[in-house]
C-alpha cells in the first residue's frame, strides 16, 4: 500500500511538471512529431502510467533543460534551419526550404513570417499531379501585410540536384515567350503528390523544398472534386503557415533528411 501511494505521489509531481511545461513544449513542431512517431503506439499505451510519465519525461528531458523551444529570431545558421508548417483544416503540412535556392527560401518565410499565406485557398488542384496555393487575392483574411513585401518575381534558382518527385515544393510561374528567363511567381507555390509525376518540369522551374511530414493532407486535398479550371468546388483553405527554428541535426533525425 506505501508503494502503490508512493507512486500517487511521484506522479502527481511529475503530472505538475509537465502541466507547466506543456503548453509551451507541444508548440515545437519536432515534439508533436515524436510524440506521434516514437511514443504513442500499442506497446507504449499498455504501460502503467507511471512508467509512461517516466518515458515522457526522458524523451523531452534534453528539451526542458537544454534547448530553448521557440526562438525569436528564426534566422538559418550552420546548426539551425527554418521548419514550415502549413496548417489546414485537414492536418498540417511541414515543409523544409532548400539552401541551394536562397532567394526562393528568404522570400518565402518573408511572406510566411508577414501572414502573405494566412487564408489563401489551394485554387488549383489536379489529382494525379499537384496542388497549388499562394495566391493572397484568394484570402479570406484582411491583409494585415504592406502589399509593398511581395517583389515582382523571384529570378530562377533552377537546379539540376533537384527533380519532381512525391512531396516536392516548386514555384508556380508564367511559361511560353512572356518569361524567357524563368522567373518565378513572388507567391504561388506547387506540392507534387506522386514520384515522376511532373518530369516535364524538372529544369524548368524551380523547385525550392522538400515536404517531410503530411502528405497524406496533399493526398486529401488532390482528391477533391473541381470546376473546369481545376479549382475545388469546396473551399480548402491554408489556416496559416507557421515558420520555427530548429537544429538541424533534429530535422536530420526526425525526417530523415540530409544536407
Amino acid at each position: 500500500m506505501q508503494d502503490f501511494l508512493r507512486q500517487i505521489l511521484t506522479c502527481w509531481i511529475l503530472a505538475q511538471r509537465i502541466f507547466k511545461r506543456g503548453q509551451v513544449l507541444m508548440r515545437h513542431t519536432l515534439i508533436r512529431e515524436f510524440l506521434k512517431k516514437q511514443v504513442i503506439t500499442k506497446q507504449f499505451s499498455v504501460l502503467p502510467v507511471f512508467i509512461r510519465v517516466m518515458v515522457l519525461l526522458l524523451a523531452l528531458a534534453p528539451v526542458i533543460n537544454n534547448e530553448p523551444v521557440a526562438a525569436q529570431d528564426p534566422i538559418p545558421d550552420s546548426e539551425h534551419d527554418y521548419l514550415v508548417t502549413l496548417e489546414t483544416r485537414y492536418g498540417n503540412m511541414m515543409m523544409i526550404l532548400y539552401d541551394e535556392t536562397p532567394m526562393h527560401k528568404e522570400n518565402f518565410i518573408e511572406l510566411a513570417k508577414a501572414g502573405v499565406y494566412d487564408g489563401n485557398l489551394f485554387h488549383r488542384v489536379i489529382e494525379h499531379f499537384m496542388i497549388q496555393s499562394g495566391d493572397p487575392s484568394t484570402t479570406n483574411i484582411t491583409p494585415a501585410w504592406d502589399q509593398e513585401i511581395i517583389p515582382p518575381h523571384v529570378p530562377a534558382e533552377i537546379n539540376p540536384k533537384f527533380s519532381h518527385r512525391r512531396g516536392t515544393v516548386g514555384a508556380a510561374r508564367y511559361g511560353g515567350e512572356r518569361n524567357p528567363l524563368k522567373n518565378s511567381s513572388p507567391t504561388q507555390f506547387y506540392i507534387v503528390r506522386h514520384d515522376r509525376a511532373a518530369p516535364h518540369l524538372d529544369g524548368e522551374y524551380t523547385v525550392f523544398g522538400q515536404v517531410m511530414s503530411g502528405m497524406e493532407v496533399a493526398d486529401i486535398i488532390a482528391e477533391k472534386p473541381t470546376d473546369e479550371r481545376d479549382r475545388p468546388l469546396e473551399d480548402v483553405r491554408i489556416k496559416r503557415v507557421k515558420v520555427e527554428k530548429v537544429k538541424r541535426s533534429d530535422i536530420m533525425k526526425f525526417y530523415n533528411f540530409s544536407y
